[in-house]
Parts: structure tokens; C-alpha cells; sequence
């Protein structure tokens, strides 16, 4: 896309899916999870290879315009968090980021009159019913796609964030916490037909109770409640109703992640594979792709495959030479 920092030549033209937008504007308001702020948000549509672009619309003394790309992430504690080169910031964008690349919404602007996206529920059940409203049109466009040529790593201190080649993309995650009702939790999903609104979009952002004053004291989680996060205690889940899934902490960051890594400004064609990740490592895994040419090529987009309804509930599979590392995370 336009935005992008490095871009090839594309290659291997296939007449596949077109770009696609919005059909016409959406509105919605809400609190900033970490703010405490009520923010308003509007998205509206854009010209082919525009990209997702946030505006503040609060900010008239600078550059409003912040692009969603990897390599405007300043801030990966607790969300991610954009800045352009004038400081402009947007803060908590991976669930809306994760809606509008699970259903294939490749150019948009949204205008925030805050420094960040609402939580709403604290899922991105939200966004999508939001874009569904909107509704979608194909520009003439064709759809781009970064093909990933070579497995890339990253790995420390038992954490890890992979990707490897695919001719599709697909995301396996493994988690593990300490509260039992947590524990260790691991799901594979080929994020295709459908899947992202069937099997991820409810999965909603968690907490723990034990840090929640100190993430308030350190400015942070001042819009959070129960109406928009599921908050453990004492193994014990507090929001009435329980969870949405038996496995909902680790569909979420599996949320989490395809928000990050649509960052890369297009969609990738490869396996991703995370243990005890987060989007700290989610951009670090971008930065190590982009950091060598041999490992991407800009590509037009395939015909995406059918995917079987159950595929989401599958174990992942092991990522190439990450058995030991996974077993020991």
C-alpha cells in the first residue's frame, strides 16, 4: 500500500479479490479503556491503496493524520499505541484493527476527537457490527498481500513470535498465567470465510484484580469495569455470565494479534505462531520481517480458501523448530 515503508515490486498477479472499503460513513462513541475519556469515533470510506488512517480531529496545531503501520508504534504496554512524526498519538487500536482486517476492509479513516479508540465491550464484536452497518464496496483496485518467502523469529526469555510461509493466513497462539481459571490455553485459527466474526470477534480483553491499582496509579485501565473486560479474582471470574468461551483469554489475544500484525499495511500469506506474546513481540515479529527484503515479497491477493466451521477450535500446530522452545515456555 502507499503508506508503506518499503515496498518491492509486486509480483505474481493472480486477478484475485479486489480492495474494498466502507459504503458509506458509521459514527459510534465510547470510553477509552486506559483514558477514562469519552471519545467520539467516526469511519468513513477511502480511495484504493489509502490504507487505514486514523485523524484526530482534536488536533489542529499539528499533523492529525496518524497511518496504521508498523513502524508508528511507539507504545506496546498493555495496548499498542500509534504516533506520527509531529507526536500526534492513538492509542488502543488492535480491536478495531483486528475488525476491519477480519472482514477485509482495506481502506478507511477514522476520525477520533480523543487520543483513543473506545473499548466499548472490550471485544471487537462491536467494530464488526459497526462495519457491518457501514456495509462494504470493492474499488477496482486489486487486493495486495504480503507473502511471506522465509520463516522469521523472534525469541527471548521463553516468549515467542513467528511467522512462517503460507498460502493463506493462519494464527496459533499459547498462553499461560499463574490464576489456575487461566492456566495454559493454545487454539489455531485460518482466519478465512468468515471466521474472525464466528470464532474471535466476542472474545473479550482480560484482567487481573491484584493489578488494577497499580495500572490505575500509573495512569492506565481508568475506563475499565466489568461492562468491558473480564476480570479474574481469586480464580474466580466476576462478570455475571462467566465467560463466552471456555478458551476466551487466549482467543483474545489471538484478537490481539491480528489487530498487530495488520499493521503490516497489508495482508500477510503466512503462519503466525505466538507463546506468551503479546504486542510488544507482535511488533517486534513485524519489525524482524520488514528488517530483511529476503523475507517478503508484495504480492496480489489470492482467492482466499474455504475453511471448514470447525476449523477454529483445532490445537495449533507446532511452528518449524519451536518444540522445545514451546514446551519449556
Amino acid at each position: 500500500m502507499s503508506n508503506r515503508k518499503k515496498q518491492p515490486t509486486a509480483v505474481n498477479a493472480t486477478g484475485g479479490p479486489r480492495q474494498h472499503t466502507l459504503k458509506g460513513p458509521i459514527h459510534c462513541t465510547g470510553i477509552g479503556l486506559h483514558s477514562g475519556a469519552r471519545v467520539a469515533m467516526s469511519l468513513y470510506p477511502a480511495a484504493a491503496d489509502h490504507g487505514i488512517v486514523f485523524r484526530r480531529s482534536d488536533i489542529t496545531d499539528k499533523d492529525p493524520l496518524v497511518p496504521a503501520l508498523w513502524h508508528e508504534v511507539v507504545e506496546t504496554s498493555y495496548c499498542t499505541v500509534l504516533a506520527n512524526a509531529d507526536g500526534v498519538r492513538v492509542s488502543t487500536v488492535e480491536h478495531l484493527l483486528a475488525a476491519l482486517a477480519g472482514l477485509g476492509i482495506d481502506n478507511a479513516l477514522i476520525t477520533l476527537d480523543g487520543p483513543e479508540v473506545p473499548i466499548m465491550d472490550g471485544s471487537a464484536a462491536p467494530f464488526v457490527f459497526l462495519l457491518e452497518c457501514a456495509g462494504t464496496a470493492e474499488q477496482a483496485a486489486a487486493r495486495k498481500a504480503i507473502r511471506i518467502r522465509q520463516p522469521v523469529l523472534v525469541v527471548e526469555e521463553g516468549r515467542v513470535a513467528a511467522v512462517s510461509p503460507s498460502d493463506s493466513f493462519s494464527i496459533s497462539v499459547e498462553i499461560e498465567f499463574e490464576a489456575s481459571i487461566v492456566a495454559r490455553q493454545e487454539c489455531f485459527f485460518r482466519v478465512a470465510d468468515g471466521t474472525f466474526k464466528a470464532e474471535i470477534a466476542r472474545a473479550r480483553t482480560f484482567g487481573f484484580m491484584h493489578e488494577v491499582e497499580d495500572l490505575r496509579a500509573a495512569g492506565l485501565a481508568l475506563g475499565g469495569s466489568l461492562e468491558n473486560a473480564v476480570m479474574v479474582a481469586d480464580d474466580q471470574i466476576l462478570n455475571e455470565g462467566g465467560l463466552r468461551y471456555d478458551n476466551e483469554f487466549v482467543r483474545h489475544k489471538v484478537l490481539d494479534c491480528i489487530g498487530d500484525m495488520s499493521l503490516a499495511g497489508a495482508p500477510i500469506l503466512g503462519h503466525v505462531h505466538g507463546v506468551r506474546s503479546g504486542h510488544a513481540f507482535n511488533n517486534r515479529l513485524l519489525r524482524a520481517i520488514f528488517a530483511d527484503p529476503a523475507n517478503w515479497e508484495l504480492v496480489d491477493m489470492p482467492a482466499p480458501p474455504r475453511v471448514e466451521p470447525a476449523g477454529g477450535i483445532r490445537l495449533a500446530p507446532r511452528f518449524a523448530g519451536l518444540e522445545g522452545l514451546a514446551a519449556t515456555a
